[in-house]
C-alpha cells in the first residue's frame, strides 16, 4: 500500500512537472469560476436591490384599483366602461374595517407647480392625511395634511425635499403660496428626502388633499386606495375583508385587490430566475474547464503508462492508481476554484467602486457551491482517464517503458 503522504507527494510532482499544462489547466477552471460568480454576484446584488426598493414602504400594504382585472390597473382610458369608480366614501368605509392600521386615498398627475417666482413640472399626488403611517414617509418640517372631511378639504400642499429646493432653496417655505395647474395652495410642510425608487425621484413632488386632486383633474373616482393592515394580521383576512365591503357597496366585484406579499413573492420568483440564468451562462466557462482536466489527465495517463506498470508491479493495487490521478484531477479544480473565487469577487467590487450605482452581492453559499463545483467537475472529468490508468496491464505498461 502507498501512504496517503506519499500519494499526496506523487500528486503534487505530477502537477509541478509540467507547470504550463497545469496553470492552462487550473485556468480554465479559475475563468469558469469567476464568471460564475461575477455573474451571480452582478444578478443577487440586483435581486436584493429591486426587493429593498420594494420594501422600503412597507410589506404589509394592499392596493385596490378599480376594474376587475387579472392583473393591477384600470380599465384603458377612453373605452367605455361600466365599472363603477373608487370614491372617497369606499376609501372612507375601508378606513373602518378590523386590522386596518391606515387607509390613503391617491390620485396623481403631472402639473406645473410655480411659487417664489419660479416654475417647475412635476408630479402632484392627491392623498388622505394617513399617508405618512402607510408608507413610512417622515416630515422634515411643518406638518402633513391635517384630519379633515374630504368634502371640506383646505387647499394645504406638502412639498417633497427635491422640489422644496428647487422653488424655495435655503428659505423657509411654509405658509407661502404656490400654485398648483390652475389651483391656488398654501404650503404647510415639507417631507424628508426619501431618494429614487425605481427611477421615480420621490423627493420631486407634491401632496395635496385626494378631494382636491379630482377637482384638478377633473376626475369623476379616485386612482387607487392604498391600504395598510396591523402587523403579523394575515393578508388573506383582510383582503376577504375589503372584498366583501366593496362589492357591498358596489354591487358587484369591479375592482381589484393586490397584496404587496403577492408582488414581491412574484417578483423574487423573477429575480431567482434571472441569477440562475445568468449563472448558467457562466457554467458552460465551467463545463469548458472540465473537458479541458480531461484532455490533460488523458494526456498524463498516456505520458505515464511506465509509471503506472512499475507501481502496479511493486503491488499497488488498482484503487490506489485510480486515487493517484483523481487526486490530480481534483487538486487541480481545487485550485482553479479559489483562483476562480478570489477573480470573481475582486472583479464584482472592483465593478462596484467603479460603477457605485451597479449592485453586486456575493452570499457564502455562492462561494461554497461554486468551489463544491469546481471540485465536483474534477471528479466527473477524472474519472475516465483515472478507471483507464487503474485498467492497465502492468506487463504492457512497463514494455511501453
Amino acid at each position: 500500500m502507498i501512504r496517503s503522504a506519499d500519494s499526496i507527494t506523487l500528486a503534487l510532482r505530477a502537477i509541478t512537472a509540467h507547470q504550463l499544462r497545469s496553470f492552462l489547466t487550473v485556468l480554465g477552471i479559475a475563468v469558469g469560476i469567476a464568471a460564475v460568480i461575477l455573474l451571480t454576484s452582478i444578478g443577487e446584488g440586483i435581486h436584493r436591490f429591486v426587493l429593498a426598493e420594494f420594501t422600503q414602504f412597507g410589506t404589509n400594504v394592499i392596493s385596490i384599483t378599480p376594474g376587475k382585472v387579472k392583473t393591477a390597473g384600470a380599465p384603458p382610458t377612453g373605452i367605455p366602461t361600466s365599472v363603477r369608480p373608487l370614491t372617497l366614501e369606499d376609501a372612507r368605509a375601508a378606513s373602518h374595517l378590523p386590522n386596518v392600521a391606515a387607509m390613503t386615498p391617491i390620485v396623481w398627475g403631472n402639473s406645473e407647480v410655480s411659487g417664489n417666482g419660479r416654475l417647475r413640472r412635476t408630479t402632484v399626488y392627491g392623498v388622505g392625511p394617513n399617508m405618512l403611517k402607510a408608507f413610512r414617509i417622515k416630515i422634515r418640517s411643518g406638518q402633513f395634511l391635517p384630519q379633515e372631511e374630504s368634502d371640506s378639504a383646505r387647499a394645504f400642499v406638502v412639498l417633497g425635499a427635491k422640489l422644496k429646493k428647487e422653488l424655495f432653496g435655503d428659505t423657509n417655505p411654509l405658509g407661502a403660496r404656490v400654485r398648483v395647474g390652475g389651483m391656488q395652495f398654501r404650503v404647510i410642510g415639507v417631507l424628508e428626502a426619501k431618494g429614487q425608487i425605481l427611477g421615480i425621484d420621490m423627493d420631486d413632488t407634491a401632496y395635496i388633499p385626494a378631494a382636491r386632486a379630482l377637482e384638478l383633474y377633473n376626475r369623476d373616482g379616485l386612482m387607487e386606495i392604498n391600504v395598510t393592515y396591523a402587523e403579523g394580521v394575515p393578508a388573506r383576512e383582510v383582503t376577504d375583508a375589503l372584498k366583501t365591503l366593496l362589492k357591498a357597496r358596489h354591487g358587484r366585484e369591479d375592482f381589484t385587490l393586490t397584496t404587496q406579499e403577492d408582488m414581491l413573492r412574484t417578483l423574487s420568483k423573477i429575480l431567482d430566475i434571472l441569477t440562475m440564468a445568468v449563472g448558467a451562462l457562466g457554467g458552460i466557462s465551467l463545463l469548458v474547464g472540465g473537458v479541458g482536466i480531461v484532455t490533460i489527465m488523458t494526456i498524463a495517463v498516456t505520458e505515464r503508462t511506465g509509471e503506472i506498470g512499475l507501481l502496479v508491479a511493486l503491488g499497488a493495487p488498482r484503487r490506489t492508481i485510480l486515487g493517484l490521478f483523481l487526486g490530480e484531477a481534483v487538486a487541480l479544480s481545487t485550485v482553479g476554484g479559489a483562483l476562480g473565487l478570489a477573480l470573481g469577487i475582486g472583479i464584482a467590487q472592483l465593478l462596484h467602486l467603479v460603477v457605485p450605482a451597479l449592485p453586486v452581492h456575493t452570499p457564502i453559499t455562492f462561494v461554497l457551491l461554486a468551489e463544491a463545483v469546481a471540485i465536483v467537475i474534477g471528479l466527473v472529468a477524472g474519472v475516465l482517464p483515472a478507471s483507464r490508468a487503474a485498467r492497465l496491464d502492468p506487463v504492457e505498461a512497463l514494455r511501453a517503458e
